[in-house]
């Protein structure tokens, strides 16, 4: 029998009633463990002078933000210049020197990458590395001081794996199924124009667009004819000829999206061209939640809608899948969006729009859980390059005042020492 399964069970279940959130729990938890030292000094000093035999005090100290050396970063194909020098920079503003590892798969980035950049930076503290899956693997058999990685959870996994070998820290951008709930309190028109813009940019082809559609079965009525007419608007009686639409990027991922075509019933669009790589902007609908459009990450210009009866019923769809990367919710009312934000976890959150949350410098992007490890983005990717040095200076002087911490102890210096540490509002620690 495994001694700790009921204790974790009974932990995880006690943080998804919501117990822990609140800001008055929070407080009441530190305020018990400052009781817990209050009330207990005499116990604590004896047991650590049977542990220990020593105390010691720390000083006023600072953080020195450091560069950590040798840094690989592994782009993906999606966004093959965006999602490379976002990181780069980063890195670089860190102190970093850099080990690029673009994209194999969007190869004509892949070639300005390496043939161009270069000349742009000091290449004795820089390169370009190229390669497929095989190259990459070799590569992570080196040690790194950090690796940044964006790309899909089953690579994530290698990645890890292979810094683990050396105790390398990792950011991982991964995805997931982010889902979209809307609520039946909404203008479909608006709804549709945010979610059509979002879902098809770039093909679908984007770690942050909504995945699937949560809503009730008279949302859904009231949400396919707007979606249709928007998709209309934005590309036209024949969304193959239009500029604003993209391709799938290879014929792997062609082949993998059209067998998802198969699932649920296809409710708009459908067509496919594979001599084109397109698959149009497409809408299904009674889709179970066991088929294969929802087991994986799409990646593509298919929106599947599922069915709840209440916000209660999707939050709890929700929660009962792996953290997504970004959790969207659409009502007029600010009640349910916050439901929605305060009773589920995600890597990002937008309420009644797309993906802008990504755009602003000021708001870290990264997953949480299976969807990522880390977050970068304006001045958060300086924070993930840089190793937070904690230093503490003191002056070489003024031994005497020092001469309290020394041993031998005495009741009457240990008093001096904790009035001293409870003064300075416990910037100091008993060790």
């Amino acid at each position: 029998m495994d001694p700790f399964e009921d204790t974790l069970r009974r932990l995880r279940e006690a943080f998804h009633t919501g117990r822990t959130r609140s800001a008055e729990f929070r407080a009441a938890q530190l305020r018990g463990l400052g009781r817990f030292l209050q009330e207990n000094k005499q116990l604590l000093h004896d047991a650590l002078a049977q542990d220990l035999h020593k105390a010691t005090q720390l000083d006023s100290a600072f953080i020195r933000k450091e560069p950590f050396g040798l840094v690989l970063i592994i782009a993906p194909w999606n966004y093959p210049l965006n999602l490379t020098l976002v990181p780069l920079v980063g890195a670089l503003a860190a102190g970093n020197c850099v080990v690029l590892k673009p994209s194999e798969i969007s190869k004509s980035i892949e070639k300005v990458l390496a043939e161009v950049l270069p000349r742009y930076l000091d290449e004795s503290c820089f390169a370009v590395v190229l390669g497929g899956p095989q190259e990459t693997g070799q590569l992570l058999e080196h040690r790194f001081d950090y690796i940044f990685f964006t790309g899909s959870p089953r690579v994530g996994r290698i990645v890890m794996t292979a810094a683990a070998k050396h105790l390398t820290p990792v950011t991982l951008e991964l995805g997931g199924k982010n889902p979209c709930y809307v609520d039946d309190n909404c203008d479909p028109q608006t709804v549709a124009n945010r979610v059509a813009w979002f879902r098809y940019f770039n093909a679908g082809q984007t770690c942050v667009a909504p995945d699937y559609v949560l809503c009730s079965p008279e949302m859904q009525e009231r949400l396919l004819p707007a979606l249709q007419s928007t998709i209309t608007r934005f590309y036209g009686d024949d969304p193959q000829s239009s500029p604003n639409l993209g391709r799938i990027i290879n014929q792997k991922q062609f082949q993998r999206l059209r067998a998802l075509l198969g699932c649920g019933h296809v409710a708009i669009g459908g067509q496919s061209d594979e001599s084109d790589r397109y698959i149009a902007p497409t809408v299904l609908v009674d889709v179970q939640e066991t088929e294969p459009v929802m087991q994986e990450e799409i990646f593509g210009p298919i929106l599947p809608i599922l069915n709840v009866r209440s916000v209660d019923e999707a939050i709890e769809f929700i929660n009962r899948r792996e953290k997504p990367l970004a959790l969207y919710a659409f009502s007029n009312s600010s009640q349910v969006v916050k439901r929605v934000l305060t009773q589920t976890s995600s890597g990002g959150f937008c309420g009644n729009d797309g993906f802008m949350h990504m755009t602003l410098a000021s708001l870290p992007f990264g997953g949480v859980g299976a969807s990522g490890v880390g977050r970068y983005h304006g001045k958060f990717s300086f924070d993930t390059f840089s190793h937070h040095r904690a230093c503490l200076l003191r002056r070489p002087g003024m031994e005497k005042l020092n001469a309290l911490r020394y041993p031998p102890h005495s009741p009457r210096r240990l008093r001096v020492l904790l009035v001293a540490m409870e003064a300075r509002g416990c910037s100091c620690t008993l060790l």
